[in-house]
């Protein structure tokens, strides 16, 4: 245990007293921050100085912050707790959007209500008193509840980026009761059966030799199941994280689920480099599986390089992972910075090598989606289905479709836009 001199602190440390109540919202949302790190912290500031706020930001950052997952978390407190000189009310009008005139009415960032949440830890927004306050016990209130939905309900639509603390944990426990099941492929190869449609030759004529040529049995094959492999090829940028770290969860339970037809699940994920992380899957544990993978992946929240990960995957992994007539899913927004003629090789070669390749593309989530960004739309015309990836009942419909070839999802849709 490292030993810490005295610290030299001011009579009235109102900045001390600040920093540990931030990293206190910081420990309710899921930080790991322990006393180690908060007196880090106050040193760090001692020594870097108050001057500017980037610096302070990126102080504190170092200190507090030891994982990639939870930069997004630590800066929707600090921007909270730090830089807007309304956060309370801001906050009280996220959590009761009865409380109006205080910010505009729009949807939560990310990670935006888990940090109101960990920030109002305690404290109860004050409901407007009751205009009327005498007491009628004869007073019957009538509630419609036809238009309601359960709570599970409500979670299977929500967008995974607008999920709090507690909702991202029901929805993972959710997630881990999904499966993902696929139809078998018509296989040439037999297997024995009485009511078989084919004649086994072979074995009907060896059953014969050892009788003297005495033909007294026909004997039948049908047609032995053969299942594809399921390969995902996942984007964890900045703008994916957490999208993809569902789909992850998702993707283990349908890795360790036995009996849902898959031969082999492979799993990829890409920001500025292709990483493996098929064997980190196989763990039975979820958490430590994917906090392996999040070692092994050292580009999350990063950039996007999305023709350049995919040629490395049709490279050195295409012909590794690919022969068997696998089933690709495609978990990205489509936003890359590269040349759009390279990413439209790349996924011409990725669809051709594939059974069927699904594109899961949360922006699809906006009304108003539309293929405008050069990526998009040099990948659409290469996938054999366009369909939504933003929450669980997204999910499950790509479970009841994956086994359908006719199924395109958007796709033509958006074609129709491109071609306009």
């Amino acid at each position: 245990m490292p030993e810490y001199p005295a610290l030299d602190l001011p009579d009235n440390p109102r900045l001390t007293h600040n920093i540990v109540h931030f990293t206190r919202a910081l420990r309710k949302a899921g930080l790991p921050v322990g006393t180690g790190r908060v007196i880090d912290a106050i040193r760090a500031v001692e020594a870097a100085g108050f001057t500017s706020k980037t610096d302070f930001f990126y102080t504190l950052r170092a200190c507090l912050v030891t994982r990639p997952e939870h930069r997004a978390v630590f800066a929707q407190i600090f921007r909270l707790y730090w830089r807007d000189p309304r956060y309370m009310e801001h906050m009280m009008a996220m959590m009761l959007p009865a409380i109006r005139g205080v910010q505009e009415d729009r949807t939560a960032q990310a990670a935006e209500k888990r940090a109101a949440e960990a920030l109002l830890d305690g404290i109860e927004p004050e409901m407007p008193a009751s205009e009327d306050n005498e007491d009628d016990e004869n007073t019957v209130i009538e509630i419609d509840a036809s238009a309601t939905m359960s709570a599970e309900e409500r979670l299977r639509r929500l967008d995974f980026e607008q999920m709090s603390t507690a909702e991202v944990a029901a929805a993972k426990r959710m997630l881990a009761r999904l499966s993902l099941p696929v139809k078998p492929l018509a296989s040439r190869r037999g297997m024995a059966h009485a009511q078989g449609t084919r004649i086994d030759a072979r074995r009907t004529l060896r059953a014969a030799m050892r009788r003297g040529g005495e033909l007294d049995r026909i004997h039948r094959l049908k047609p032995r199941p053969r299942y594809p492999n399921l390969v995902v090829i996942c984007d964890i940028s900045g703008s994916m994280s957490q999208y993809s770290r569902m789909v992850l969860h998702f993707l283990h339970a349908v890795a360790n689920e036995k009996g849902q037809g898959w031969a082999r699940v492979h799993a990829f994920t890409f920001g500025t480099r292709l990483t493996n992380i098929t064997r980190h899957l196989a763990t039975r544990d979820v958490d430590a599986a994917l906090a392996a993978a999040g070692q092994e992946a050292q580009d999350w929240e990063g950039g996007t390089r999305i023709g350049d990960c995919l040629h490395a995957f049709n490279r050195d992994w295409s012909r590794r992972v690919m022969g068997q007539g696998a089933v690709v899913l495609l978990i990205t927004d489509g936003l890359d910075r590269g040349a759009p003629e390279a990413l439209d090789k790349e996924m011409e070669r990725l669809h051709l090598s594939a059974r069927r390749l699904i594109w899961l593309n949360p922006l699809l989530r906006w009304e108003g989606f539309a293929p405008r960004a050069s990526g998009i739309r040099a990948m659409l015309p290469h996938v054999d289905s366009f369909r939504a990836g933003h929450s669980i009942a997204t999910l499950e419909e790509l479970a009841a479709a994956i086994s359908r070839p006719d199924d395109a999802g958007e796709k033509a849709r958006l074609m129709a836009q491109l071609s306009d």
